[in-house]
């Protein structure tokens, strides 16, 4: 495993969608051990693939209760609404308060391409959301309610 370098906001790579994973190999499995390790490196909660410079629809989540790997995520549902602030690892040092599903369900690969399906509420909700944006190239500071703080 090693660290990988997270992209900052004003890199382009950051407002570009990412592509579907088509191919599950050991390159797949090291990009995502390696997503695993910045991100708790960093004291993160989740980390997608186009915040390591790579445009591929992975991301990688732990909210303490358990790493995840999401590999060409969908949400099937959401439900309810939360505001609750954010911040991002691109984004260091600030936050904002986010509207968001209360509670998210999940479809996704892992990286041997078997589907899962996951729900979560409160935290683990935002955390599917705003990675899951990140695919999108949208960033949490667009969906930001009464500006960013530090």
């Amino acid at each position: 495993m090693a660290l990988r370098n997270v992209v900052k906001i004003g890199d382009p790579i950051l407002n570009k969608k990412s592509r579907v994973v088509e191919k599950f190999d050991d390159r797949l499995a090291t990009l995502i051990d390696d997503m695993f390790e910045t991100m708790y490196n960093a004291q993160g909660v989740g980390l997608a693939a186009v915040q390591v410079g790579l445009l591929k629809r992975v991301v990688v989540i732990d909210v303490g209760d358990g790493p995840m790997e999401l590999v060409n995520p969908e949400i099937t549902s959401r439900e309810g609404e939360q505001r609750e602030s954010e911040g991002c690892l691109s984004v260091p040092g600030k936050y904002g308060v986010c509207v968001r599903p209360a509670k998210v369900t999940v479809k996704a690969q892992d990286r041997t391409g078997k589907w899962h399906v996951y729900t979560g509420e409160g935290l683990k909700a935002r955390c599917f959301c705003h990675e899951l944006d990140h695919l999108e190239g949208i960033l949490f500071t667009s969906k930001v309610i009464g500006g960013l703080q530090e």
